[in-house]
């Protein structure tokens, strides 16, 4: 089962304006073929269909903690992309009436590149990529051999690596760079993690790959912080008690990558201490243009006081 908690993994920067091209492009990390949904239902299903898990415990907790970890990564993903397409917060928003709807007042979103995320979700996200093509099961890998499905995972983290750093590359707002930074950190601790599962049961020294892409990190401003912090040294397991086993694979002596801070790996009870998540506000006009916002708010007043 999954714990909830009402955090993102890390606290996201106010965009600088509202952006809908930049938000399209920041939707290739959450349904491209080397997306977050891509990672996420590789592994969870993976893990679902782990065979012999008793056996192979630290395999299988490994495959199962990331999961859990990929799953925070959708939804940061996701607040990011609606924090491009929405602009920065606005007190009180929420309370203004809408305006003259006859005006055209979203004339703009006609020319965003994916004009659907506004027509269809409100500035929300989807699983698409930066094109609106939908993301599918055709990219879920779980072959049932662990050694298959942890090589297919390590060629997954590389492909997402260089997936991050293009569109890093591409944006300039500091909301979806700080998505890139942070991901590139945690998508390079990742694939470390599946090398080193493949050195224990094969003996082959594939972190001599590593890092593939060659994409070094002390070079992005944005991921600077998470190396000083040592996030490139840590894998959660993401649960109180479960999936301790991954210090079999991810600590006795391992050390960080060649080109980044050195240090031992370390493996972290639990979650990361995480950040807020963006109150993003409503808009009469595109929401509820017939209905006073005012009304719902006093409403949910009323419930949250009653189960306080």
């Amino acid at each position: 089962m999954f714990l909830r908690v009402d955090k993102l993994q890390i606290d996201l920067p106010q965009p600088a304006a509202q952006d809908p091209n930049a938000a399209a492009a920041l939707q290739e990390l959450l349904g491209g073929k080397y997306g977050e949904m891509s990672t996420l239902g590789n592994y969870l299903f993976q893990s679902f269909n782990f065979r012999s898990k008793s056996k192979l415990r630290p395999f299988y907790s490994l495959v199962a903690a990331i999961t859990a970890e990929e799953l925070g990564h959708l939804e940061l993903v996701s607040n990011g992309v609606s924090m491009l397409a929405n602009g920065p917060d606005e007190k009180d928003a929420d309370m203004e009436g809408g305006g003259d709807i006859s005006d055209a007042p979203y004339d703009m979103m006609k020319d965003a590149r994916l004009a659907a995320a506004f027509y269809s979700h409100g500035g929300g996200a989807v699983p698409v990529d930066s094109n609106g093509l939908s993301w599918n099961k055709d990219f879920i890998t779980t072959t049932g051999n662990v050694i298959f499905d942890l090589l297919h995972n390590f060629h997954l983290e590389c492909g997402a690596r260089l997936h991050k750093l293009r569109v890093y590359e591409s944006l300039t707002d500091p909301t979806g760079r700080e998505v890139c930074g942070y991901l590139l950190v945690r998508g390079s601790v990742h694939a470390h993690a599946y090398a080193l599962a493949l050195k224990k049961i094969t003996g082959v020294e594939i972190e001599k790959m590593l890092p593939t892409p060659n994409i070094p990190l002390g070079n992005i401003p944005e991921a600077q912080k998470y190396l000083d912090e040592g996030s490139h040294r840590r894998l959660y397991t993401f649960s109180p008690d479960d999936y301790q086993e991954i210090a079999g694979i991810w600590g006795n002596g391992e050390v960080a990558l060649p080109d980044d801070p050195p240090g031992e790996l370390e493996v972290v009870e639990g979650m990361p201490d995480g950040g807020k998540i963006q109150e993003l506000v409503g808009e009469p006009n595109a929401f509820t243009p017939d209905y006073a916002p005012e009304e719902m708010f006093e409403i949910a007043q009323k419930l949250y006081k009653k189960s306080r």
